[in-house]
């Protein structure tokens, strides 16, 4: 018997194997034998026996039991975890236990993290399927998006528990999202549904101890042979689910862990990224490591025929997570997964976001078509979404759509100049210009002659094809847009 802060901890022996199994909170039903796997669940003081828990699926997290912090001036320590999967992949939600008795959940969320509390309703909470992916709700009288609405299944879990869901029985989960970039869980494991509010974190700012020691994460070896030409591939992230071999470029999915047989797609026509995989440069004031790279095709929605390509750079800082270097033909822009949802206008051409409001610029539709690298989502070939990208002057916003889920990411434009500089490739600089590679962007010179008089036979050149096409009787409705501008979002939530 021992005492943890103002609760009483309370300790007894497995009733699968005598070993120790303590509960720290009074909140806390259930526990996950350290040693057997046993599923315990308490009545009192007693302890029973109702099943053996699967093993956990390594995610090679940093975080760890009894590993602590500090949330909102708050004192916490992780006493246990539940590991799920849904068709996106697998993820983690810790247990936290604050020193004044509560409890929170810090789960992973779109590369990053979210610290949710236990939250209620006013009134009874709708069943699953009245909510809809992209549709608005109200809450407490607070208006959400629905994010996402899937089905899931916990896989596992380890240590003290106020929950658990049945093990491997799939059950609803919606993810409701809002302009102020609160994230409300609505979980149907349990009858009433639970509510959990929270909001985006970084590790860095809940000033972690106890974490697992990186040599020890070294030694793991997260190292396998390539299913399609048997060369060894090394998984260098913690939350890595789709990886790329570099000896046959085949796409390779990890999201059901690296044992047993690996789904895999060849890829049959590389692309060259232009910041090779490995890079590090300081954007933004951060320090970022390139570790993926995928190239995505864009079709107009009123025309099947039109398309345009873009690439995106994944990067990835321990501290910061991740955030996304898209290369466009309108310029390069760097952008994060929005932990909120913007409030969009009826017709969806407005949307407000932290105070500020943007405008669409265009509506397409996205398809995945090269991989190369880490990704902390399970990235398929031939992927689709629909996608909007909304601007204001050089802020941008945009939001990825599929059935199943709504995700958005927000950042700026930056120079081309920038982005080579960042990762010393000033050799290189004039592969990077872009859109934003005007007469006054190199040197600072202004638009000398030899400019305006190209200009002018550019005209010139353009007036004469222009009339050529109206005497032929060329019909106007079967030309085609010239956007090629790329999207400026990436990734999936969990």
């Amino acid at each position: 018997m021992a005492t943890s802060n103002t609760q009483r901890s309370y300790r007894a022996p497995c009733p699968g194997c005598g070993a120790p199994v303590e509960f720290r909170s009074a909140q806390s039903t259930h526990a996950v034998c350290g040693y057997c796997q046993s599923t315990v669940v308490r009545d009192g003081e007693t302890l029973s026996r109702i099943g053996k828990m699967a093993e956990l699926f390594d995610d090679h997290s940093p975080l760890q039991l009894m590993a602590s912090g500090r949330f909102q001036g708050k004192g916490f320590t992780l006493v246990g975890r539940l590991q799920y999967k849904s068709p996106s992949g697998t993820w983690t939600e810790w247990h936290a236990l604050l020193n004044d008795g509560g409890t929170a959940w810090l789960a992973e969320d779109n590369g990053a993290y979210v610290m949710a509390v236990p939250a209620s309703t006013q009134r009874e909470v709708p069943a699953a399927e009245q909510f809809r992916v992209g549709a608005t709700t109200a809450i407490n009288g607070k208006s959400y998006t629905v994010a996402s609405n899937d089905q899931v299944v916990l896989i596992s879990a380890q240590g003290e528990l106020p929950k658990l869901p049945p093990l491997n029985e799939p059950f609803a989960q919606v993810e409701l999202r809002s302009e102020d970039n609160e994230v409300l869980s609505v979980d149907y494991g349990s009858q009433p549904p639970q509510l959990s509010r929270g909001r985006g974190v970084l590790l860095e700012d809940l000033a972690l101890t106890g974490l697992k020691d990186e040599s020890a994460k070294e030694t793991k070896g997260r190292q396998f042979a390539c299913p399609n030409c048997g060369a060894q591939i090394e998984v260098k992230l913690e939350g890595t689910k789709s990886i790329t071999c570099r000896s046959c470029n085949s796409l390779i999915d990890l999201s059901q862990g690296i044992g047993g047989e690996l789904r895999h797609a060849l890829q049959d026509e590389p692309v060259q990224p232009i910041i090779p995989l490995g890079s590090v440069g300081q954007l933004q004031g951060v320090h970022w490591q390139v570790v993926g790279f995928q190239h995505r095709l864009g079709t107009e929605p009123d025309d099947p025929d039109e398309h345009f390509g873009w690439d995106e750079y994944l990067l990835f800082n321990a501290k910061r997570g991740f955030s996304f270097l898209v290369d466009s033909t309108e310029g390069w822009s760097v952008v994060k997964p929005a932990t909120g949802a913007p409030k969009l206008s009826q017709d969806m051409k407005v949307a407000h976001y932290l105070g500020t409001t943007y405008q669409q610029k265009y509506a397409y539709k996205a398809q995945t078509t090269y991989v190369a690298g880490e990704f902390y989502w399970p990235v398929e070939r031939g992927q689709t979404t629909f996608n909007r990208d909304y601007a204001k002057g050089k802020a941008l916003l945009s939001m990825e759509e599929t059935p199943r889920e709504r995700t958005w990411s927000v950042g700026n434009q930056v120079e081309s100049d920038t982005v080579a500089s960042a990762f010393k490739l000033d050799s290189k600089r004039d592969q990077f210009k872009r859109g934003d590679a005007g007469p006054t962007s190199g040197g600072g010179t202004g638009c000398g002659c030899a400019t305006i008089i190209l200009v002018i036979i550019l005209i010139i050149v353009l007036l004469a094809v222009l009339r050529a096409c109206d005497d032929d009787n060329w019909s106007s409705s079967g030309g085609s847009s010239s956007r090629s501008s790329g999207g400026w979002s990436g990734g999936s939530h969990k």
